[in-house]
């Protein structure tokens, strides 16, 4: 047992025994001052050497020789650790690509020509000409890489021995919405300037216009009009900016679906739809309430039926049905009569400014934003939205909208029942 012990532990009271012993004979020939002041210099300098009771001994050197000696991850792990396609020339050849590399231009460029790997008119010159020497490298653009629509932005390091690195980053995703943020703007501008060019063209008619009752009370009317649009525009736009700002912000308040499409109903008389009796309204039996925001939940039945009414048959009826789908959602579904969407338009129907047709768009007082607001709000109440058409017969929008939580059992939810000790959930679900 006492050769486990550190040896720290053992020297400390077989020195101090050895320092009195010894200044009781330093007392004894040099005097007691000299002897103390030789003793306390003594015991200095072995405390330094000494280590702290409880604390580990120091390594051995080979041990230290050995941790330092340890291999770090080889440059293969490295570069398989990144997810851009990343590649190593050494004089103008593929030496290494990690995988990412390999499934974008093939697993044949490892050690062919650098310029056969990435085949690219703007990319030939970095790759093999000379690199600036001072100041982080110069992206290059490459489009078309792999696919046709597929953007890289390519980047070359120089390493120590003439050697590259080449990594190619996918800036696809951020072309696209810097594409979409270009086209919205360019489209809202146009949409404002129109009704605007419109408003400042008969204000000037009407200076000079006289006292012409008729034409003034026409001008007017044309006026009153275009401003109007501009007002639906503008409330679109900022609409729209709300629902994009509450995203990330799940609405809880239990919503009645059913009350909802009553007011939209009684709303829409009075405009689009003035036979109330062509909206015909289906309803499941125990439907339990959405967890939603309730004005955005009218904003969306009014824009959904409204198109319906708008672009639907004249006189026809248009279909609103609610029931219950597995997975604790409510179904809203709405039909319509009219023409029907051609197959290629359905895609793009949900971007802003997107009309299939512009000019009756127009006409109808439409904004171009309508089924974007719709399909931001169900995006945020963590719904989904599917639009289907058959031409000549007509569309067919349907909702999916999740139900609030509650208690008790309903079509939509799951019924729990208890039979003496053992309780049992069943699903219940209303298709």
């Amino acid at each position: 047992m006492i050769r486990t012990m550190h040896w720290s532990i053992l020297a400390r009271p077989l020195l101090a025994c050895a320092l009195a012993a010894g200044l009781a004979v330093l007392t004894l020939l040099l005097g007691a001052p000299a002897a103390l002041a030789a003793v306390i210099g003594a015991i200095g300098g072995v405390l330094v050497v000494l280590p702290a009771p409880g604390s580990s001994p120091p390594p051995p050197a080979a041990a230290v020789e050995s941790e330092a000696d340890a291999p770090g991850p080889g440059i293969d792990e490295l570069i398989e650790a990144i997810t851009d396609p990343v590649l190593l020339i050494e004089r103008q050849s593929v030496t290494r690509a990690n995988a990412a590399a390999r499934l974008l231009l093939g697993d044949h460029i490892v050690g062919g020509d650098v310029r056969l790997a990435i085949r690219h008119p703007a990319a030939a010159e970095r790759l093999i000409g000379p690199l600036p020497a001072i100041g982080p490298p110069q992206p290059v653009e490459l489009i078309g890489l792999g696919e046709r629509a597929r953007r890289w932005e390519m980047l070359v390091h120089p390493l120590v021995g003439g050697a590259r690195l080449v990594r190619l980053g996918d800036r696809t995703g951020a072309h696209a919405i810097e594409r979409m943020r270009v086209d919205f703007v360019a489209n809202a501008s146009h949409e404002l300037r129109t009704p605007l060019a419109t408003l400042l063209g008969f204000i000037e008619t009407l200076e000079d216009a006289g006292e012409d009752p008729a034409t003034r009370a026409r001008f007017l009317q044309i006026m009153f009009r275009e401003a109007k649009r501009m007002q639906r525009l503008v409330e679109d736009l900022m609409s729209l900016s709300r629902i994009e700002a509450d995203k990330y912000s799940a609405p809880q308040q239990a919503v009645a679906l059913p009350a909802l499409i009553d007011e939209v109903r009684d709303a829409l008389r009075t405009g689009l739809v003035p036979d109330a009796d062509r909206i015909v309204v289906a309803l499941a039996d125990d439907l339990p309430p959405v967890a939603g925001d309730p004005a955005q939940l009218s904003q969306l039945l009014y824009n959904v039926i409204g198109n319906a009414a708008k672009y639907g048959r004249a006189g026809g009826p248009i279909q609103v049905s609610l029931d219950c789908v597995a997975g604790g959602m409510v179904r809203l579904t709405v039909e319509d009569e009219g023409e029907g969407i051609p197959p290629e338009h359905l895609p793009r129907l949900t971007e802003r400014f997107y009309r299939v047709d512009p000019g009756r768009s127009r006409a109808l007082g439409g904004t171009g934003l309508g089924l974007s607001i719709v399909k931001h709000i169900v995006e945020r109440h963590r719904g989904r939205l599917d639009i289907s058409s058959i031409v000549g017969r007509g569309t067919t929008v349907t909702i999916h909208l999740p139900a609030a939580p509650r208690p008790l059992s309903s079509n939509c939810h799951l019924d729990v029942t208890q039979d003496g000790a053992n309780a049992t959930i069943r699903g219940m679900t209303r298709t």
